[in-house]
């Protein structure tokens, strides 16, 4: 312990220094991105390799807030994934709380199914849940993305969220319930001030998951109106040329709503480490 506080200033700065260089590998995609975005067109190719432009504008994010629909893809992808985060959360939770503290016939079944259902890839099944969307009526509509994003991330959410469960001693349920608590009251004033971290960590995943899907988006959308974020990128993309410097500065754009979302639950995921753990 003496000789892991007693670190030579070398071993220090060695630390230092790969903890920037990590943080400069991770980040440099995310420079790249912006500097092209505020790079004016007639020079995106012939300053390809430099690291700063010699120029800035605003333009492209003009162009694309203005000139496109890039505000309505971006409304629809914040109700297609605050809904499905949403409502995967409160189900997983429910969910994981039941595997957690319950024994129950078909237990172990129903947890290897929801195994095997992700074990397949999306490939396979796409053709089948087009069909079944077909069927409902539901193409072409942001409650189908919000239907099919929520039945694919619940198994996940579901382990998650009972590995939190799993993680808070029953022993504290049971002297709520001594105390003269109902095992719901136990739950809801006990159990969950106790996963805030964990439903902080399943809403990050599944908002983040559904902002980012493509697949089932492009299949299920052909709808300019109900398009989300990452088809309309493709809007883009020409037969025979590519807008960079709007694509990415819709890319800057896109990243507000998730920088915004884990600065918002940043604090749940510290929250609730202790909360409940003592009576009064």
């Amino acid at each position: 312990m003496n000789a892991l506080r007693q670190s030579s200033p070398l071993a220090v700065t060695g630390k230092y220094l790969a903890l920037a260089f990590y943080v400069a590998f991770a980040l440099f995609p995310l420079y790249w991105l912006a500097k092209i975005a505020v790079t004016p067109d007639k020079l995106i190719f012939s300053e390809g390799t430099a690291l700063i432009p010699s120029k800035f504008t605003f333009e492209n994010f003009q162009t694309v807030l203005l000139q496109t629909d890039f505000v309505a893809y971006f409304r629809n992808s914040l109700i297609v994934s605050i809904g499905t985060a949403a409502i995967t959360t409160v189900i997983a939770a429910a969910a994981g709380y039941a595997f957690s503290r319950f024994d129950f016939r078909g237990k172990r079944l129903i947890i290897a199914l929801m195994l095997i259902t992700q074990m397949f890839p999306l490939l396979m099944i796409i053709a089948p849940i087009y069909k079944i969307v077909a069927a409902l009526g539901l193409l072409n509509s942001l409650t189908s993305l919000i239907i099919v994003y929520t039945a694919f991330n619940i198994p996940f959410a579901t382990f998650l969220m009972q590995s939190f469960f799993d993680g808070i001693p029953k022993d504290l349920e049971d002297a709520g319930m001594i105390d003269g608590c109902t095992r719901f009251e136990a739950l809801r004033k006990i159990v969950l001030p106790l996963t805030l971290p964990g439903l902080g960590a399943t809403l990050g995943f599944i908002f983040t998951a559904a902002w980012s899907e493509l697949l089932f988006a492009l299949m299920l959308i052909n709808s300019n109106d109900a398009m989300t974020f990452p088809v309309g990128l493709l809007t883009f993309v020409s037969k025979f040329s590519v807008d960079w410097g709007q694509m990415m500065a819709a890319g800057v754009l896109a990243l507000v709503p998730s920088c915004l979302f884990f600065i918002f639950i940043q604090r749940y995921l510290v929250q609730g480490l202790t909360t409940g753990a003592v009576k009064g």
